[in-house]
């Protein structure tokens, strides 16, 4: 959005696996699309961590090809810092400073770690909680069953993400793909909310901490992206 704006060549680079309608949403939106292959056994919808080195492999070929700046957002500090100077202050104004509990799913890790470092800073009894995926759970220490999960946008497998720094994390939370996508139904069919797996991810992480050490309290979370993004997929079906 901002590239179309400026009037700057955009290239995004993506795995087929994800979802056709990020790609036609870049498209549609002057960038030029680089589709990467899945590794052999990877099915659509389910992007794995070897689907996304092939993916992060493409990109720096494009980068050194092209003389290219690129928007890294698993490494470059403003991811966090945006969401550290105005997300994570935004929950605080919105909540009237009466948020107890912060859980997000693991992605980039800039969304998690800039709210909380935000939330901490406002109020160091702010617990903050991690959503994986289940089956690929390894940030905190799971072991690697399910990495062709169906939960998009994270859950790369990935084992370090940069930007998460010491003393934020109060715990991680597992979800399964069938809670992720009842979530998300029932946030489209009941709350009239059209969001995507992890606002799903979300919410269901959010109830369960309702329902057991955080009952009670107030717990925030994140609506990623738009339903409308994986119109393709069984989520809707």
């Amino acid at each position: 959005i901002v590239c179309a704006i400026k009037g700057y060549p955009f290239v995004a680079v993506m795995s087929r696996g994800n979802s056709m309608e990020r790609a036609r949403m870049m498209a549609a939106l002057g960038a030029e699309v680089v589709l990467v292959d899945q590794l052999p056994g990877s099915k659509p919808g389910q992007v794995s961590g070897g689907d996304l080195a092939l993916v992060e492999e493409r990109a720096r070929q494009i980068v050194a090809e092209r003389d290219a700046y690129r928007a890294d957002q698993f490494n470059l500090e403003g991811n966090f810092r945006a969401h550290y100077l105005h997300t994570g202050p935004e929950f605080i104004r919105q909540s009237g400073g009466e948020i107890n509990v912060f859980c997000d799913f693991a992605g980039t890790g800039g969304t998690f770690a800039g709210c909380a470092a935000a939330f901490k800073q406002y109020n160091p009894e702010i617990q903050c909680f991690l959503v994986e995926p289940e089956g690929a759970a390894v940030l905190s220490g799971g072991e690697l069953t399910h990495p062709n999960h169906r939960i998009q946008g994270g859950g790369y497998s990935m084992t370090h993400l940069p930007l998460l720094k010491d003393g934020l994390l109060d715990g991680y939370i597992q979800i399964s793909d069938e809670e992720a996508m009842q979530m998300s139904r029932r946030l489209a069919k009941e709350e009239g909310i059209f969001a995507g797996f992890s606002s799903g991810a979300n919410l269901a992480a959010a109830l369960h901490l309702l329902k057991t050490s955080c009952r009670g309290k107030t717990v925030g979370i994140m609506m990623c992206d738009s339903g409308l993004k994986y119109l393709s997929t069984d989520l809707w079906a």
